[in-house]
């Protein structure tokens, strides 16, 4: 049965549960020895320390490393926002004594409507005025390679795959809708059927498209006939504006134009295509306090967001 004891935070050792941390995260006592370098027997004692101190089984072994017990799952929970809190303590600690300078380097795709991260901005620089933040806009695979390559530590965009090299925070579901101009033939209009719309002019956005939209385009041969290209999502909506063509956009990016009935939206509802957005960032990287206090300040707004 679990130990009830209130003196428990004095007792334990604390080392013993950055332990259990690095065995689940190599997957077994063996690998997570060869991993610091320790005899594998003083691995499974600090284990087996642990387990008398909470009093409970924390991880079963298996054929191929461990498996963690429900009690395993939450001692996790609990050791990782230990360690991050003792992470971001020389982070928060600058922060309180005002020290803070230094520059925040972001990539961010075009278009991007998000009040979260747009209040991060704000409450981050009322806090760290001294902190100077830089956004650069480029299309969303080049934001990826930005951040793996270290040209920039933050980001936010999309991805079709998943990067091992990176951590990825769901900052919300992005749907973009097809617009044609107040001059267009099918203003005001429905399409019910996308394949109708293969012999119209298009504006595209090139390497800034959405591989979800690409994919669409190409199921109903959409876009055979450019007549117009902006890997810029405003640029491709004032194309679009102009009666250039028409495109997709996102939806959220448009929302003034179509109140004044500038743009139109051709698909039904259940046609418009949906994918996630991250906030992007290197996999544990060695962060400069200024980054990381941003990256802090964003998610917990996305997290909170989330929760409400």
């Amino acid at each position: 049965m679990p130990i009830n004891d209130k003196k428990f935070a004095s007792r334990v050792d604390w080392n013993l549960m950055r332990t259990f941390v690095d065995i689940v995260r190599a997957g077994g006592i063996g690998a997570a020895a060869r991993q610091l370098n320790r005899q594998q027997p003083s691995i499974s004692a600090a284990l087996k320390r642990l387990e008398e101190s909470v009093g409970a089984t924390l991880l079963h072994r298996t054929a191929t490393g461990v498996e963690m017990t429900t009690a395993g799952r939450a001692m996790m929970t609990l050791c990782e926002d230990m360690l991050e809190s003792a992470r971001m303590m020389p982070h928060q600690i600058a922060q309180a004594t005002k020290r803070v300078e230094g520059i925040v380097r972001i990539q961010i795709i075009s278009g991007l409507v998000s009040p979260e991260f747009d209040d991060a901005i704000a409450s981050f620089h009322v806090r760290n005025p001294d902190i100077h933040i830089e956004i650069r806009v480029s299309p969303w695979r080049q934001v990826l390679d930005a951040i793996e390559q270290g040209e920039v530590e933050i980001g936010v965009g999309y991805d079709n795959n998943v990067r091992g090299s990176l951590i990825y925070e769901p900052l919300f579901t992005e749907r973009q809708q097809l617009y044609c101009a107040r001059n267009h033939r099918l203003f005001g209009y429905r399409v019910g059927r996308l394949n109708e719309l293969k012999d119209e002019g298009f504006v595209l956005t090139g390497e800034d498209e959405i591989e979800t939209i690409t994919q669409l385009r190409r199921r109903y041969r959409l876009g055979k006939k450019v007549s117009g290209m902006a890997e810029d999502i405003n640029e491709a909506r004032r194309l679009i504006l102009q009666g250039v063509g028409i495109g997709f956009l996102p939806i959220l990016a448009v929302q003034e134009e179509v109140a004044k009935r500038r743009l139109w939206p051709i698909l039904h509802a259940e046609f418009e295509p949906s994918y996630e957005l991250f906030l992007l960032a290197r996999a544990e990287p060695a962060r400069d306090t200024a980054t990381q206090l941003f990256l802090d300040e964003v998610v917990r707004r996305i997290r909170a967001q989330r929760r409400s």
